[in-house]
């Protein structure tokens, strides 16, 4: 990322730019970046134009095909994708290095000698790493130019992944763990709008999707990946690949992806302000409640498997889920604008059943597989979802209403990891399934009752 000058005194922000169907709005790490725009100055307040005008490295508008459009050919060649591309596997190694302790649960519980629930709240410290230090170090960080503060997290999540790799203490483990998390606060803040300023205007939003894929891929390719690596090696050879990929990474993002400026101070969100605002409280229940529900199961799938003599197949299942995950976010990308109600409303139902087959006909592999499909269709979009209705009912005070919700999204992640812990220990993994239906039986009734505000009729503005 080389060095762009500064922006025009005195220049008023460029407005939001729109985003295109299952761009990044639909995202954690975007909301994370939305958290940042107010409070910490984030790159979205920087005007946009005026670094596209001056800043030699950045790209040259879009030209427009007949009729006033871009063409498709002639889009893709005004991307920066090989900066894109570094971007989205950033985002990557952010999302696995959460989440790939859920199918190596087993496996790392016997060699630090703890039980399944304790080792399952190494997911529980990343969360609360990351919700506990985003907003304060991005607000430390904000004059940071943005290729510096990316290379300072991706070789934060290399020396925690290495960490972990070679720990046999569960406290080191732990440490390193939270490490993790707080570099994922940094990342999550600044990769959104990272992205959106490396693309002339009228592609932003694509350019958000293609950095923001790698969430997608790593649900439906890396955690199974890795763990299946973790069963035919050694759980540790999983996170010595992630350190190794990370390397890679960090000589990619120094060659290949040009440098933006720290903004100036803002404002902080108006996080009171937005709780006011109808719809918003509605929307962040949602959100803490459904994101609850969810990884009380994911945190503790393989647990949850070995104990149904599938523990064999853990990979399998994750990849089942990973690959429907993809599809209901494409569908979701495609009809948000359109029917973000009635995709809210078929995701939770989705999920519901998918415990309601696992809590009484988990004995039968079969339906378990379907389980696993139908948690992913109704699950993958649900990122999506919600920060577009964060956004939509927050209105003028998008800001803090964004800013609560990823607080509350690593609160819940982090909740999750303790509640599922407990209900593992005291009540076996068979309880699981029940309490994700308890649990969506409160998200729906929100959703169903906030037509007005939340999650209205129609869908999200164009």
């Amino acid at each position: 990322m080389s060095t762009t000058p500064a922006t025009t005194p005195g220049r008023a922000p460029d407005p939001a730019p729109d985003t295109a169907p299952g761009a990044a709005p639909g995202t954690l790490p975007d909301i994370a970046s939305d958290t940042a725009r107010n409070p910490v100055t984030s790159d979205a307040d920087a005007p946009d134009a005026a670094d596209a005008t001056e800043a030699p490295d950045a790209p040259p508008p879009a030209s427009s095909a007949p009729g006033g459009g871009a063409g498709p050919i002639e889009e893709r060649q005004k991307l920066p994708l090989l900066a894109l591309l570094a971007l989205a596997t950033a985002v990557f190694v952010t999302s696995l290095t959460e989440t790939l302790p859920a199918g190596l649960l087993t496996a790392m519980s016997g060699d630090l000698g703890v039980s399944a629930s304790a080792t399952g709240q190494t997911v529980t410290v990343y969360a609360l790493g990351t919700a506990l230090t985003a907003i304060p170090l991005t607000v430390a960080t904000a004059r940071w130019r943005r290729k510096r503060l990316l290379l300072v997290s991706m070789a934060g999540f290399a020396a925690a992944n290495t960490v972990t790799a070679v720990s046999s203490e569960y406290g080191l483990t732990m440490a390193a763990r939270f490490v993790a998390g707080v570099a994922a606060g940094l990342a999550w803040a600044l990769l959104a709008g990272y992205a959106r300023r490396l693309a002339p205007e009228r592609l932003q939003g694509r350019a958000i999707a293609v950095a923001m894929a790698g969430i997608p891929v790593a649900l439906s390719l890396g955690v199974p990946a890795g763990t299946y690596l973790g069963k035919v090696t050694d759980w540790r050879v999983a996170f010595l690949a992630m350190t190794g990929l990370t390397v890679l990474l960090l000589g990619w993002i120094a060659a290949a992806v040009p440098d933006q400026p720290g903004a100036g101070a803002g404002e902080r969100p108006g996080m009171l302000r937005a709780l006011r605002v109808p719809g918003v409280a509605a929307v962040l229940f949602v959100t803490l409640v459904f994101v609850l529900a969810h990884t009380v199961l994911y945190a503790y799938v393989a647990a949850f498997l070995d104990d149904l003599g599938m523990g064999d197949r853990t990979d399998l299942v994750l990849l089942e889920f990973g690959a429907a995950s993809l599809l209901s976010i494409w569908v979701v990308g495609a009809r948000i604008h359109r029917q973000l109600r009635l995709l809210t409303v078929t995701g939770t139902l989705l999920v519901a059943l998918a415990a309601a087959l696992l809590a009484v006909l988990a004995d039968h592999t079969a339906f378990v597989h379907l389980a696993a499909v139908l948690w992913g269709l109704g699950w993958g979009g649900v990122p999506t979802l919600l920060q577009t209705a964060a956004g939509e009912a927050g209105g003028a005070e998008a800001d803090g209403a964004q800013a609560m919700l990823v607080t509350l999204w690593n609160v819940a992640m982090a909740a999750g990891g303790v509640i599922g812990g407990v209900l593992l220990d005291a009540a076996g993994s068979g309880s699981f399934p029940w309490t994700l239906l308890a649990l969506l039986v409160p998200v729906l009734v929100v959703v169903v009752r906030s037509r007005s505000h939340g999650f209205p009729p129609g869908g999200a503005a164009t």
